[in-house]
């Protein structure tokens, strides 16, 4: 039916106005043979019809078939899939973006049952902030884990299953979201990966000239002059008509002018140059350095003197009745502040059971504000999470008496256990669990106290990054499926332990879910004493 009301378009498009003009065309054969004429142009602009519906058919062809063996491949394994960063990135930019413009392509030619299902669909459709957190993700994961452009375009990542790149379009795109947000660092090395594949002869939609005028600005903004003019040359070689980049290159020379007026030697020139070359990436605080460090791997080594007084040994619990004649394996991972990881504590049952119960309930983790006291949601936890009660589950009761029985602390006042699964480039940055002197109001809703205590699962094995860090002393803790780690956020006097602030380090591939249980003050008055002294 879209054809034949596509063929009338044209019929009366082409016959209306003659028709309007000459009413008796059977009076004349000389009138009849202009009809002939104007037959044979319907027949032409019938085929240039055909041609380019056919061409628009095999364009939507070749998308289905390529979406065909992408979707099937990452329907096998979803959570692997996804787990490469790059696959997410491509799965928000497809959906807020690509199959839009496929929405567009065929609206006036597919059947209503197709429309109404796309219009249906795409309120559940990721949107912008979806794409451009996803492009953030990319970037941070880029900083924290040192990667360059072309290794992370070209999707060659430690422990990927299923390897994906990105195409000049896509780094354009991560150059654009990058520039939205003044981050012109970054929107200069994602410029120039889509510069440098189009460059090696990619066929793409991607336009040079596009690409040159966002890169020349972006560099121009880093203080590197003489780069930026000779990307704009390059810009005006492909279209010398350009009128922003013909407008940029008298301004750039009227600069060049300026300094050689004031008597600044081309050296010194290219010697500020360099120096403001240097300092492109943000200056970071050291903390985020020490940070990122150990995020990778690097930072500070425990001395060989301390790390001969971790062991490794059977755990009862303090001859716990539960445990004496079967023991848990239990490992120090550090002295200061004493951290210890429980191997083997949560079976591939229970972990399934616990991710079962939280998926339907999972929504974008949230933090205190010191401010107000109540949750919110912040930029620098990138995560979603759910609250599961012991009484709802009998596996997560059981859970919660297990962390009660090999802790000694009373968990009837601790916060249900909360599972958390991070998503693209998931972090959670450095902070502490308990509250400070000045947050005295942070946990007053609960009536508890301070989080005196945390226990953490690991619920999955997480190919690459993803480790939990400690800034402050230097320990890296890395996720190991059925593994949980505990440690104390308060000295037995009731002082926050400062050397405790620890990250969530982001996910760069694989898939990361843990829960953790928060213990608090109360109820722990004759389990563990307080003491005189303050840091005892």
């Amino acid at each position: 039916m879209a054809s034949n009301k596509m063929w009338y378009t044209i019929a009366i498009g082409f016959l209306l106005p003659f028709s309007y003009a000459h009413t008796d065309f059977f009076t004349s054969i000389g009138h009849m043979t202009d009809l002939i004429n104007t037959e044979k142009d319907l027949v032409i602009s019938l085929k240039d019809y055909i041609k380019a519906e056919e061409s628009k058919l095999e364009q939507i062809k070749k998308w289905a078939e390529k979406l065909d063996k992408l979707t099937d491949t990452a329907t096998k394994d979803p959570e692997g899939f996804l787990g490469h960063p790059v696959n997410a990135f491509k799965l928000m930019k497809r959906l807020n973006t690509e199959w839009g413009e496929l929405e567009s392509l065929v609206l006036k030619d597919m059947s209503d049952g197709f429309i109404s299902n796309m219009t249906i669909q795409r309120q559940f459709f990721p949107n912008d902030e979806d794409q451009t957190g996803a492009a953030k993700a990319l970037l941070r994961l880029q900083d924290t884990y040192n990667l360059d452009t072309d290794t992370l375009s070209r999707g060659n990542l430690p422990g990927v299953k299923h390897k994906s790149f990105l195409t000049a379009e896509d780094c354009f795109e991560l150059g654009k979201i990058a520039y939205t947000e003044a981050d012109y660092y970054h929107t200069e090395l994602w410029m120039e990966q889509a510069l440098k594949q189009l460059d090696e002869g990619e066929v793409s939609s991607a336009d040079k000239v596009y690409i040159l005028d966002y890169l020349s600005y972006a560099v121009y903004q880093q203080g590197d002059l003489s780069k930026a003019m000779m990307l704009t040359k390059r810009l005006l070689e492909l279209d010398p008509e350009h009128q922003r980049a013909n407008g940029n290159m008298k301004y750039f020379e009227y600069i060049m002018a300026k300094e050689k007026e004031a008597n600044k030697s081309s050296t010194d020139a290219e010697d500020q140059t360099e120096k403001e070359t240097e300092v492109k990436k943000k200056d970071y605080l050291p903390e985020r350095r020490k940070y990122e460090m150990l995020c990778r791997g690097e930072g500070l080594k425990m001395t060989p003197r301390r790390q001969k007084r971790l062991f490794c040994r059977y755990y009862d619990g303090n001859r716990n009745p539960r445990y004496i004649l079967g023991p848990v394996k239990q490992e120090d991972e550090w002295d200061k502040p004493r951290i210890v990881r429980f191997l083997d504590i949560i079976s591939d049952e229970e972990i399934e059971t616990v991710k079962e119960l939280a998926k339907p309930r999972l929504s974008r983790a949230t933090v205190h504000d010191p401010e107000t006291g109540k949750l919110t949601t912040a930029h620098y936890r990138v995560s979603k999470s759910a609250w599961l009660s012991g009484y709802e589950s009998p596996v997560v009761s059981r859970i919660n008496t297990r962390i009660q029985d090999l802790t000694g602390l009373d968990v009837s006042t601790a916060e249900e256990l909360q599972v958390a699964n991070y998503g693209v480039g998931g972090q959670y940055e450095p902070h502490f669990d308990f509250a400070r002197k000045d947050e005295p109001d942070a946990f007053k809703e609960l009536g508890t106290g301070n989080r005196i205590a945390t226990w953490l699962f690991y619920m999955s094995d997480v190919s690459a990054g993803g480790a939990t860090v400690f800034p402050e002393v230097g320990a890296s803790v890395w996720p190991k499926k059925g593994t949980a780690v505990f440690w104390y956020n308060l000295f037995p006097s009731g002082e926050g332990d400062y050397s405790t602030r620890h990250a969530a380090c982001p996910v760069l591939v694989g898939n990361k879910w843990v829960s953790n249980k928060w213990l608090h003050e109360r109820g722990q008055e004759f389990r563990r004493p307080c003491t005189l002294s303050e840091l005892e």
